[in-house]
């Protein structure tokens, strides 16, 4: 039998990942002030002892006003960065690349946390009025948000460039901008949500402007030895609004402007919107869009087993999986999958004795029962 695909190393630019297995970021909402605690570097820091190629850190907000709720990360002060700086740093003694995903929520921002309802929340000092590029609301009970100015736009360049030089003092080694799950740059993208007439709104170049910049920008300040990866929501899920297509001819772009891996998600635009989850049902996105933009590509959504991340990565769908809800069950996912998949797999040194003498238990009793 081969060596597992999933346990082979992954070079993007001077990055080397020790596996092709990321965990995926997801929002903990956790941090009082935009600041990380002790929770952030016990929950990232154990994915990372578990035997994850990278970490990547949840949605931090690039503003205050870009938080999905008053309890999210955040990257836009100097306490916020160093903060994140001993997490980082962790992540990188563990032997997994730390990694970090910049966003702005637009108009899904001023949330409640989830098991608080995740509701809008109107009033200060949780609240503020959200904006987005045209002033349609996420859903019936959400607020309409406030249409951009020429201002806003720059601002929200500036606040990317800015938090990407935040990342890179922190010690992070891959970072992701977010322009997915109907967040800002997904609702400049998306026709659902963007209805301007002016230079960012209309066609797919128009639609595709900010994003495009915020690209650019980031990746003029992030240091060339290391990747920047986008995620995209590679379809709304509705009619008319953004797809495949797009997706592929957006990471064409991305490309070109030095953009090195799409981390492929999908839907979120619209309340509304029904996705046909079912385990792996965006792995077919990821595999259009590396086969045909010429770019890397991230796998992410229901995938949970070994098995399953494995055939992805050795039939050439994706470059890499992005585990999620599979690691917060299990921080040692990717450690069981290589034992599952009989990979090398280098458990803790403090760690080793215990897991010889489960293997070796384990042993016997199935030796005994034949």
């Amino acid at each position: 039998m081969s060596a597992p695909a999933l346990f082979e190393p992954f070079t993007l630019r001077g990055l080397t990942l020790r596996n092709r297995v990321v965990m995926s970021p997801m929002c903990t909402y956790s941090a009082p002030g935009g600041v990380a605690t002790a929770w952030h570097l016990v929950h990232l820091g154990s994915r990372a002892l578990g035997g994850a190629g990278a970490v990547m850190v949840e949605a931090t907000a690039v503003s205050p006003q870009g938080r999905i709720s008053a309890m999210d990360l955040g990257l836009w002060s100097d306490e916020q960065a160093a903060a994140l700086a001993p997490v980082a740093r962790f992540i990188a003694e563990a032997g997994a690349a730390p990694a970090i995903q910049l966003a702005h929520a637009g108009r899904k921002a001023s949330t409640a946390v989830p098991w608080l309802g995740h509701k809008p929340v109107y009033a200060p000092p949780d609240g503020w009025t959200p904006m987005a590029p045209s002033a349609l609301p996420y859903a019936a009970d959400h607020p309409a948000p406030r249409e951009m100015t020429a201002a806003d736009i720059e601002q929200v360049v500036d606040d990317f460039v800015s938090a990407a030089r935040r990342a890179r003092a922190a010690g992070f080694k891959l970072l992701e901008c977010h322009m997915a799950h109907g967040y800002l740059l997904h609702s400049f993208l998306s026709p659902i949500a963007n209805r301007r007439g002016d230079e960012h709104g209309g066609d797919l170049r128009h639609r595709a402007r900010l994003p495009l910049r915020v690209a650019a920008a980031v990746r003029a300040v992030w240091p060339d030895e290391w990747p920047l990866s986008v995620r995209l929501s590679t379809t709304d899920w509705v009619d008319g609004g953004w797809d495949l297509e797009q997706s592929i001819e957006l990471a064409r772009w991305m490309k070109d402007l030095g953009v090195d891996l799409i981390d492929c998600s999908s839907g979120a635009i619209s309340a509304a919107a029904r996705a046909p989850a079912a385990p792996g049902f965006q792995v077919p996105f990821a595999e259009a869009i590396r086969r045909q933009a010429g770019i890397a590509t991230a796998a992410v959504g229901l995938i949970t087993e070994p098995a399953q991340a494995e055939a992805i990565v050795r039939a050439g769908q994706a470059d890499l999986v992005f585990i999620g809800r599979a690691m917060l069950d299990d921080p040692h996912w990717a450690l069981h999958a290589a034992q599952a998949l009989q990979a090398d797999g280098a458990w803790p040194p403090p760690y080793a004795r215990a897991v010889q003498g489960l293997r070796a238990a384990a042993a016997r009793a199935s030796a005994a029962a034949r």
